[in-house]
Order: structure tokens, then C-alpha cells, then sequence
């Protein structure tokens, strides 16, 4: 991690912290003053009234259809959260038989330059807009790249994503080597030096998911990190309070005279319902 994302994890790990703090607090607070009413019987009505509705069939089922629909969220969160953190792991690594995702963070193929007629003459659409996730191929043979093909290349320890606008073929002066000559869509000059073969690590074969690199990113950077963790939190903390919670209010049922089955609960189906 560069210092500028050090600084940007300790800020965001302090903002964290405090409002971590004070939710758990607030919801804390929220409990205990609730618990509080249930006990002196200040919600009486509205118990009895939450406990009937829980008897429903239908309400149950909704309750199902609830708790299906979280878990189906916590898990698509969590999994988006690997997701990203395999790909910031793997940002770097070259594709070897293996596809690799990349995340567009350029927008110099986001669209065709006036200048650059031979897009145009040749009918080339395929661009590459700002935060696309992109999946990028082991590079083919030397000699089976064409003009015009999307290539990723390294250069000054940065990967490049840019279509191949010229093809040097081997001569006198580079009798082993072709040389490739890369531009951007968006740009109206070549890139400044040619381009090797041996510094391509992959090409660009129209797989692309627009726009979701956005997500990605910023499920990479601390604050995504941080927002995770505080929901990891959240959905640890709230059960617990609402099992204390349910412990008074069916207290307090009974009290009522109202029965309850120790298997039933407040948030949950009891065993053996249909």
C-alpha cells in the first residue's frame, strides 16, 4: 500500500471505530429502553396484538420469505467482497491459460478520436468505457496477432490496454522481433515507443461487463473494506438483541396469560409449524 492509502485506511478505520461504536450504542439504547416498556407493561397491546399476527400462516410465510431473502443478501455481499479482494490480489498477475479480470481504469478506448479514420473505414466498435471489468486471455502467438486486436502490454510496471494500429514485420534493422505499434480509441497519437512482443500479457476478445468495476473498486478500497465489516458487525449484534428482547416480551405473554411455546420466538418459526 502506498502512504496516500495508508493515510485514506487510517482515516477510514477511525470513522469506522466511532460509528461502529455508536450504533452499537444507539441500538443497545433502543433495547434496553424497549425491554423496559415491555416489562412495566406499557406494550402490552402491542404485543399481543404482534404475537396473534405471528400465529398467521401467512405472516409466517412471509417471515420465511424474509429471512430467505437475507440470507440470500448477506451472501451476496459477502461473495461480492471475495470477489474483489481475489481481483486487487491478482491485479497484477499475467494471464497464463487462464482468463484474468481486469478493471478499466482508463477511458483512452472509450470512444473513436475524429482523428483516427481507421476506425471508422474499418467499422471498429469495440470500446472499452471507464470501470468496465474486462476478461483478458493468454496472448496468442507472435505471429497470430493482427491489426487491430485489443492487447494488454506492460510498460514502466503499468499494464496498458490498447488496440495494435500498426504492425512492423521483421527487417534488417529487428530480423527476429516484430514491433507493434499501440494506440487508445480516444487518443490521437500512438503510444511513444513500440511495443514488444515479449511485453504483451494478454488480449481482449470482447468479454466485458459494463460499468461493474465501480462496484469492484471500491469493494477494493478500505472504506468498501470498512463498510463490510460494519455490516459483518451489525448482523452479529441485532440477533442477539432481539433474543434478549423475545425473552421479555414472551415473559410478559405469559404473565398475560397468553401461551407460548418455548420453541416460538419473536423473529423466528417455531419448530413443527406448517
Amino acid at each position: 500500500m502506498t502512504a496516500f492509502e495508508i493515510y485514506i485506511f487510517v482515516i477510514c478505520f477511525i470513522v469506522f471505530v466511532l460509528l461502529t461504536s455508536f450504533s452499537s450504542l444507539a441500538l443497545v439504547s433502543v433495547y434496553r429502553q424497549y425491554r423496559r416498556l415491555v416489562e412495566l407493561g406499557a406494550e402490552d397491546e402491542a404485543i399481543v396484538k404482534e404475537h396473534q399476527r405471528k400465529q398467521q400462516k401467512k405472516t409466517k410465510v412471509i417471515e420465511l420469505i424474509d429471512r430467505i431473502i437475507s440470507i440470500i443478501m448477506v451472501a451476496v455481499i459477502l461473495s461480492t467482497f471475495a470477489f474483489s479482494v481475489y481481483l486487487k490480489a491478482t491485479d497484477e498477475r499475467i494471464p497464463n491459460g487462464i482468463p484474468s479480470l481486469k478493471v478499466v481504469q482508463s477511458d483512452s478506448m472509450s470512444y473513436a478520436n475524429p482523428k483516427n479514420t481507421y476506425l471508422l473505414e474499418n467499422n471498429i466498435t469495440d470500446r472499452l468505457q471507464v470501470f468496465d471489468l474486462i476478461v483478458v486471455r493468454h496472448i496468442p502467438d507472435e505471429f497470430e496477432l493482427e491489426l487491430y486486436d485489443i492487447v494488454m502490454y506492460e510498460a514502466d510496471g503499468k499494464l496498458i490496454i490498447h488496440r495494435i494500429v500498426d504492425i512492423e514485420e521483421p527487417s534488417k534493422n529487428h530480423p527476429d522481433k516484430r514491433y507493434f505499434v499501440l494506440q487508445g480509441d480516444a487518443v490521437d497519437r500512438p503510444d511513444k515507443i513500440p511495443v514488444y512482443y515479449s511485453q504483451m500479457r494478454g488480449i481482449y476478445c470482447g468479454e466485458r461487463i459494463p460499468f461493474v468495476g465501480s462496484f469492484v473498486e471500491f469493494m477494493q478500497s478500505p472504506a468498501g473494506w470498512l463498510c463490510i465489516a460494519l455490516i459483518v458487525i451489525v448482523a452479529i449484534i441485532v440477533p442477539f438483541g432481539r433474543k434478549s428482547l423475545e425473552k421479555h416480551i414472551n415473559a410478559r405473554l405469559t404473565l398475560l396469560g397468553i401461551e407460548v411455546s418455548p420453541q416460538k420466538t419473536f423473529f423466528h418459526l417455531r419448530k413443527g409449524d406448517k
